[in-house]
């Protein structure tokens, strides 16, 4: 028994290849768009989304992290307008 555990360790490790690298800005030698490059065109924008929701393993961390923070500087804005509370307040 006390045999056959680090061989089926050893097993195990050797079964597993190594993985793929991901192709990203690093290897393709690609220009990667800015945060505010990505939220000023939204057609590229929709786009590059509908790519890291596919394939992002092909894209890279790096550029499907810039569209989702890109997303997310045009849903919520500038944030330069402050809250301004209803003058009723609602029933319920």
């Amino acid at each position: 028994m006390k045999k056959i555990i680090p061989f089926l360790l050893v097993a195990a490790l050797t079964a597993c290849g190594q993985s793929e690298t991901p192709l990203n800005a690093t290897n393709s030698k690609a220009r990667i768009p800015t945060v505010e490059e990505l939220a000023a065109n939204p057609e590229h924008l929709k786009e590059l989304r509908l790519q890291c929701k596919t394939d992002r393993p092909k894209l890279g961390d790096t550029i499907c992290d810039r569209v989702a923070e890109a997303t997310r500087k045009r849903f919520y804005g500038d944030r330069d307008t402050p809250y301004t509370p209803p003058k009723q307040s609602p029933k319920f």
